[in-house]
């Protein structure tokens, strides 16, 4: 099951011509990704403070088309892969029922030192169970 984020298009997220800025995205999925974890359990400002951080390592966007000022995305989120030091998050962006983008964001778990570690069991269960 698919974990939904809405974000609200501002002015500020947008071009002169008023459609969504391409980097834009990339924060967008900050948003749905961060969501969907404290929504699952996994509160990332509580982790950091335990030394655990989790660094995106790849991001791929798949443009569509575009968002414009005033629309309203709907961000489906969900985890395709985790591994001991790592997971992917994926990303289904639409408006309405038009989708405009997709995109992934590869994630390594790393300690205060940004070297990669384990990820924690505790995090590992709650996020593999993203299905309930």
């Amino acid at each position: 099951m698919a974990h939904r984020t809405e974000v609200d298009i501002y002015y500020e997220d947008t071009d002169c011509g008023g459609v969504v800025y391409y980097a834009n995205y990339l924060r967008f999925f900050e948003r749905a990704r961060t969501r969907m974890m404290i929504d699952l359990g996994v509160d990332p400002a509580y982790w950091q403070k335990q030394g655990v951080v989790f660094a995106v390592y790849r991001a791929e966007v798949d443009y569509k088309a575009p968002a414009v000022y005033g629309d309203r995305l709907d961000i489906e989120t969900t985890i395709s892969d985790i591994r001991p030091t790592r997971l992917t998050f994926n990303y289904v962006v639409r408006v309405g029922e038009r989708v405009i983008n997709t995109g992934l964001t590869k994630m390594a778990c790393v300690g205060a030192d940004m070297r990669p570690r384990k990820i924690p069991d505790e995090i590992e269960e709650k996020l593999a169970n993203q299905d309930g």
